[in-house]
């Protein structure tokens, strides 16, 4: 016996079959079938990129992890000082400005992470001048004071970081970024 009901496809109202069930002929079960078929294939393929995904990171090394650190720290460490001139020569320009550390990632690798080694600074200074090293402790010493200076040019204890560590390092900063995006809308 028909029944006046809605297609789930068309939205029509019409005498719908009890054989159809849902629509209206069957030109629009082709149709509401074909779109079941589509979203389970997506969601198949969504379910086969996390796989990959997860598989991936699974045998990611240690350096593969810091350099993934590294990018998400200077992402930060830009976003931090978006209103600050060059730590090095103090100038605005309208070019590409870098995480410039101030005791380098080789000489230093136990300061790679930590925010006082590290500060804006415009491409020139940083690659074309070897990071203006002397300019660089001028303002440093002017904006963290001599003290910290003098705490960041002394000894530290190395920094063996290992890959639990430094995912959470990734997601401290990944956090903050967040924060100062958040912040500037």
């Amino acid at each position: 016996m028909p029944a006046i009901k809605k297609c789930k496809t068309c939205k029509a109202t019409a005498n719908i079959k009890i054989q159809l069930n849902h629509f209206c002929d069957f030109n629009c079960a082709i149709i509401h079938a074909k779109k079941i078929q589509d979203k389970a294939k997506s969601e198949k393929a969504k379910r086969e990129r996390q796989v990959h995904r997860e598989r991936k990171e699974a045998v990611k090394t240690r350096s593969e992890w810091l350099r993934q650190a590294q990018t998400v720290f200077n992402q930060y460490i830009r976003l931090r000082d978006k209103d600050l001139p060059c730590i090095s020569c103090g100038r605005f320009h309208e070019g590409q400005y870098h995480a410039g550390h101030y005791l380098t990632v080789g000489a230093r690798p136990e300061l790679r992470f930590n925010p006082l080694n590290v500060w804006r600074q415009c491409s020139a200074c940083n690659l074309h001048l070897s990071g203006n090293l002397i300019n660089y402790r001028i303002n440093l010493i002017k904006k963290i004071g001599l003290d910290k200076v003098e705490w960041l040019e002394g000894p530290h204890k190395p920094l063996k970081l290992t890959i639990d560590q430094i995912k959470a390092l990734i997601a401290e900063y990944k956090a903050k970024v967040k924060a100062l995006k958040a912040a500037d809308c």
